[in-house]
């Protein structure tokens, strides 16, 4: 059974919506790399050794018309993709080139979490006991701050920052002031990015793209060097911010070959404007008491070989629990997800300094702090930081309680990337139109993350200060969570439903939560309470929705399905709503109707939900049934032609991506994990 996973795309850098750059293809020189939107985001890389210059990092242009690769790309023998690092292997006859990007997404300190700024890491090593010359090159191009590259104006600098030498680029050519603009297929057009070398001798230059064959002709930055044929025409040349550094390696024994390493930051200055948090203009985390942009890239450079090595461990450790909780496989893909589902949200602090945590709805409508994209999200974040699910829920307490919000549901979300000012979704005309909510979807998503966060580290303040909030979402689902009316649930893109079985599983487990949360802070007789009425609406359900060996999509379809991912919570907060046979009936007919990418998520469609399928496998304990379930997914990623970030909707059949990519929804994954350490936590 292949345990490697190729991914469909592959994280260099991971900071945020906006600085998220990826490698589409199988080789790290084999495409331009890009935005996880797909568009251009360029990352050269080239090394010369003893002479002869390669490739090993983007192409030069996606202008076909060019004469790209130009330079011979270096062979590529290999990828490693773990949690927090992405490592790929070079090799030529006489030497071998170790390139990592590491992202430093420890969420157990998010003072560094929040940092705009990743590393990478060159290691070069003789393999034939001989010295070389060598010298690594990298560049930064306009793109990488800029909405829309062919409406922008690049100009840049070059620093000595405390003795290293960096560049950085920047869009003169703002057409509209920072956090005035929102959207879904949107990149940063404000504030500089940086190309910062470690390396004291370094070498940095802004200049054109002649920088590229002038390095490969000398190993220097001197575009004069290249004569009267010039790589580009001079009225295109990209701007590039380029920096070089020396890997010389000694001759030595073969069997202690000369190894030589360098290190380089690729950081992003948002000038302290990342999200409009109702009216505020908003720094990411690190800055919430009052540091620079250089003291934080400072602190980066200082810190490098200790997170270096914290990254390592988090990886090891996390990989070694995923396999035990649902096999290699599913590690692989988990690691994989790791840095998706962090850095499709921005980390700030509000006016009092509280964590807020926000996601951007990436490829499907843009919003922010969206309930039903948190929900899927949460077990990555219960299980390493329940801190961020609160940061995730104190957004919409806040918007909840404004007189904007006149409703006695839960909102959708609290704005557009990266304006958090007000729900978006179904709003018309300044005005909601009611049939483009979900209510009953909403009120129980917010009740049970409230529950999980105050349970996973027994911390109930939130759940006590917005006590009036949370008991009128209950109430909501008390009169109409039993039989759903029509109306939309997480899974919107499939259209309104009535009668939603497993909407009305999501009601049922909210007024468990409830009750639960009750019960922690003191109010047993109004815990028991809303216990029973739960407890009663299970009876209720299990009537409504048997169909033999499995249960309905809807309670007045006989014959249809569903993935019933919403008791992943009453399994997992030890509510027992449901009896125990349900989850094995339940995961029995799942097994029984996959295709060859996976389970769908119902019987209208072959598409699926890939953070759903993992929550249905986590209903399960065999795991022979888990791995059963997470194998077709693996193929998937392996064998899809949708070469993007991950995806989380996609056909079983055809392993079409349908349109979603790059979404935080990739923490669900963790479901397998989470309940691993709770339940484990329980039993012992």
């Amino acid at each position: 059974m292949n345990q490697k996973l190729r991914p469909p795309a592959v994280p260099l850098i991971t900071a945020d919506p906006f600085f998220s750059i990826w490698s589409f293809a199988d080789t790290l020189s084999g495409d331009t790399t890009r935005h996880w939107t797909g568009a251009s985001n360029s990352l050269i890389g080239l090394i010369r050794v003893d002479g002869c210059a390669w490739r090993f990092l983007g192409l030069e242009s996606e202008d076909r018309s060019l004469r790209i690769g130009e330079l011979p790309a270096m062979p590529q023998i290999s990828l490693d993709v773990t949690a927090t690092r992405t490592t790929y292997v070079f090799a030529t006859d006489a030497v071998r080139l170790e390139v990592c990007f590491a992202a430093p997404l420890l969420l157990d300190d998010l003072m560094i979490a929040s940092r705009p700024a990743n590393y990478l890491t060159l290691t070069l090593t003789a393999l034939d006991g001989r010295a070389h010359e060598a010298a690594v090159y990298l560049d930064i191009t306009g793109e990488l701050c800029a909405d829309r590259i062919e409406k922008a104006v690049i100009a840049g600098r070059q620093e000595n920052l405390d003795g290293r030498q960096s560049v950085c680029l920047f869009n003169t050519a703002q057409t509209q002031p920072p956090l005035t603009v929102s959207g879904d297929d949107q990149r940063i057009d404000w504030g500089s990015v940086y190309l910062v070398a470690l390396d004291p001798q370094a070498e940095a230059r802004i200049g054109s793209a002649n920088l590229r064959p002038a390095f490969a002709a000398e190993g220097r930055l001197n575009p004069d060097s290249i004569g009267a044929h010039p790589r580009w025409p001079d009225d295109s040349a990209p701007l590039v911010g380029a920096v070089t550094a020396r890997l010389d390696l000694p001759a030595g024994p073969a069997s202690s070959p000369a190894t030589a390493a360098t290190a380089f930051i690729y950081a992003y200055d948002d000038e302290q404007k990342s999200i409009n948090y109702f009216g505020n203009p908003t720094p990411a985390y690190c800055f919430k008491d009052g540091a620079s942009f250089r003291d934080i890239l400072n602190l980066a450079v200082r810190d490098y070989p200790e997170l270096l090595k914290r990254c390592a461990a988090f990886d090891r450790r996390l990989a070694d629990s995923c396999a035990q909780a649902g096999g290699p496989q599913y590690a692989a893909i988990a690691a994989l997800a790791y840095r998706q589902a962090v850095a499709a949200h921005k980390l700030i602090a509000d006016e009092t300094g509280a964590v807020i945590f926000l996601s951007k709805e990436c490829f499907s409508n843009g919003c922010i702090g969206t309930v039903d994209v948190s929900y899927p999200s949460t077990p990555l974040f219960l299980a390493l930081c329940p801190e961020l699910v609160r940061g995730m829920l104190r957004p919409i307490f806040r918007f909840a309680a404004m007189p904007a919000w006149p409703y006695d549901f839960a909102p959708h979300d609290v704005g557009q990337y990266p304006l958090a000012t007000g729900q978006v979704y179904g709003l018309d005309h300044e005005q909601y139109d009611l049939k483009y909510q979900m209510p009953v979807e909403e009120c129980g998503n917010m009740l049970i993350m409230t529950a999980a966060a105050c349970r996973a580290d027994g911390d109930f303040s939130l759940a006590r200060a917005w006590r009036t909030q949370l008991e009128g979402w209950a109430g909501y689902l008390l009169k109409y969570g039993q039989d759903p009316g029509e109306q939309l649930c997480t899974d919107d893109f499939a259209g309104h439903l009535s009668h939603n079985a497993n909407l009305s599983i999501k009601a049922i487990v909210g007024l468990g939560a409830y009750a639960m949360i009750l019960e922690s802070i003191g109010e047993p007789e109004n815990a028991g309470s809303y216990r029973r009425a739960a407890a009663s609406m299970a009876g209720q359900w299990l009537a409504l929705a048997d169909d033999g060996d499995h249960t309905q999509l809807t309670f007045d379809k006989p014959g249809t399905w569903s993935m019933k991912y919403n008791l992943f919570f009453d399994r997992l907060l030890g509510l027992d709503l449901f009896p125990g046979n349900l989850y094995k009936e339940e995961v029995a007919s799942y097994l029984k109707r996959q295709n060859r990418y996976g389970l769908p998520l119902d019987s209208r469609s072959a598409y699926t939900k890939s953070d759903w399928l993992i929550w249905c496998a986590a209903l399960s304990d065999d795991q022979d049934q888990i791995r059963s379930l997470i194998e077709p997914l693996f193929t998937y990623y392996c064998e899809t032609g949708s070469r993007i970030p991950l995806t989380d909707w996609y056909d079983t059949i055809t392993g079409q991506a349908l349109h979603f990519r790059a979404r935080s929804v990739v923490g669900g994954f963790f479901a397998l994990l989470l309940s691993s350490l709770w339940r484990k936590g329980r039993s012992d």
